[in-house]
């Protein structure tokens, strides 16, 4: 085949990150501009130097979206590699592109179910048992979760940190209904009946004790 030449290379309006490669008088495809770096007018291609770009610009496309997921918020390799996939790159594609991540720290799965857990135990008590569901769900290793979940609170004090969290909302209840609420509360949070029966009367127990210093208080008064 003979080689064609680039007689035009234009910034696209729509994305000012891609430019538009003519050849011979007539538009062939785009790039993105970092793997237009090195092409200039009147430069000829030949049809496996076309080919090549085309991959570049294939995986820098793909970066590109992995960074944008990324910056969005925090993701785990089987999630990028979900997205990426169904943007139709390739499994090749997608490799480079996490193997690129992951060398520049950008991507850690480990790291992620650590800051997980984490934010779970501080902000959104669960168990430990569905911790790991969630992990496991987003693709994150066996040994990583295991690593991560080594540094949670037991359960106990999780169910105990999560009830405190609604007991606003139960205060004002008599006994069974106080009971049967917190206890599903707690059961969707994924604490076994084992761990949410004892820690459901220990906060009654709780609520009890400072409605009856209130109460106290208020006769001294």
């Amino acid at each position: 085949m003979v080689d064609r030449e680039i007689t035009g290379i234009k910034v696209q309006k729509r994305n000012p990150d891609r430019v538009s490669i003519y050849l011979d008088g007539e538009y062939a495809f785009g790039l993105s501009r970092i793997v237009a770096a090195w092409l200039y007018t009147g430069q000829r291609l030949s049809d496996e130097k076309i080919n090549t770009l085309c991959s570049e610009d294939g995986y820098e496309v793909a970066y590109q979206k992995a960074l944008m997921l990324i910056n969005h918020r925090q993701r785990t390799s089987y999630e990028i590699r979900q997205k990426l996939n169904e943007k139709g790159f390739s499994d090749s594609q997608i490799d480079e592109v996490l193997l690129k991540l992951q060398r520049a720290g950008l991507v850690e799965d480990g790291k992620y179910a650590q800051l997980w857990v984490e934010n779970r135990n501080s902000f959104h008590p669960r168990s430990q048992r569905l911790m790991r569901m969630e992990l496991l769900h987003k693709g994150v290793a066996n040994e990583d979760i295991e690593k991560a979940l080594a540094g949670s609170a037991e359960d106990a004090e999780l169910a105990t940190q999560a009830a405190m969290q609604q007991i606003r909302k139960y205060s004002h209840l008599n006994w069974e209904d106080f009971r049967k609420k917190l206890s599903a509360f707690l059961l969707r949070r994924g604490f076994s009946y084992g761990t949410v029966a004892p820690v459901v009367r220990s906060v009654w127990e709780s609520v009890n004790d400072s409605r009856i210093q209130i109460k106290n208080e208020e006769f001294e008064k």
